[in-house]
């Protein structure tokens, strides 16, 4: 089966959404994986397409002339006091540019109340056809795949998905033996990486290695062809950010560069597992 890959915007952060369209499209990629979710982080680039119109347009003209399509939006983030109703305008944009997928992470310790916005996310995003990928990432609240899974079987709803990243997986401890009991009708797409294989014990530091320093596929320390050959076939995302790189290759040939060295990596590892295939 030929593999399928997304350029995550993360990777190419400074890059609006058509630009990273028109990048994804030259280095060869197949889909991409758009942030039309503004967060007011530090330094992030709003790219809010339901309140820019302009840029909407413009948008669906790069994904009409290239034949690159939407894979997922980001990042519908569960937090103390959210209402759900705040993605709608975000679910809507997914939904006109073709994507299927809207990436969650869960910030807030509220058992109940994030599993009560789970839910939600899924009721609204539903009728747009699309599917609510719960990520677990390590600094978040829901850090790890025990907690994940528990959101996801206490949510129990048809449109809902587990979405894996392998930094995340890595530096959460998680033992992929644990991959084999989980639905595989919950897995959607992957975000593929690398990094270093020695786990940061500072918080500051983690993040600073998710957000701004991941390696090429095959160049760091962690397992990624156990991961993957223990999960099905499906599309895999390159979220790779590296300041370093993007900022002396450029964007564009950064993307290129992330495509070549994942693929090399899969065709030097050829799924050999039938564990759930």
């Amino acid at each position: 089966m030929t593999k399928q890959f997304s350029l995550a915007h993360l990777t190419a952060l400074g890059c609006s959404p058509p630009e990273l369209i028109y990048i994804a499209a030259r280095a060869g990629y197949d889909f991409v994986s758009l942030r039309p979710i503004f967060m007011g982080l530090p330094g992030e680039p709003n790219y809010a397409l339901a309140e820019n119109k302009q840029m909407m347009k413009e948008t669906k003209a790069a994904l009409s002339e290239t034949g690159v399509k939407v894979l997922d939006i980001e990042l519908a983030r569960i937090y103390e006091g959210l209402d759900p109703k705040k993605y709608l305008p975000a679910f809507e944009v997914a939904a006109e540019l073709g994507g299927k997928h809207v990436l969650s992470s869960i910030w807030t310790d509220d058992r109940n109340f994030a599993i009560e916005c789970f839910q939600e996310l899924c009721d609204l995003a539903e009728p747009f056809g699309l599917t609510i990928d719960l990520e677990f990432v390590p600094i978040a609240s829901v850090k790890n795949l025990k907690g994940a899974l528990e959101v996801l079987h206490a949510a129990k709803k048809e449109n809902a998905g587990l979405m894996i990243d392998a930094h995340h997986f890595h530096r959460s401890k998680d033992k992929i033996e644990e991959l084999d009991t989980i639905p595989r009708e919950w897995f959607h797409y992957f975000h593929l990486c690398d990094a270093t294989s020695t786990i940061p014990t500072s918080a500051d530091e983690m993040v600073r290695i998710l957000r701004e320093e991941r390696l090429y596929v095959g160049e760091g320390g962690i397992d990624v062809a156990s991961i993957v050959n223990r999960l099905p076939e499906m599309p895999y995302a390159i979220e790779l950010p590296n300041l370093k790189r993007s900022q002396e290759l450029g964007y564009e040939e950064f993307a290129r560069h992330c495509l070549e060295t994942a693929k090399d990596y899969f065709a030097a590892h050829p799924r050999t597992s039938t564990v759930n295939p």
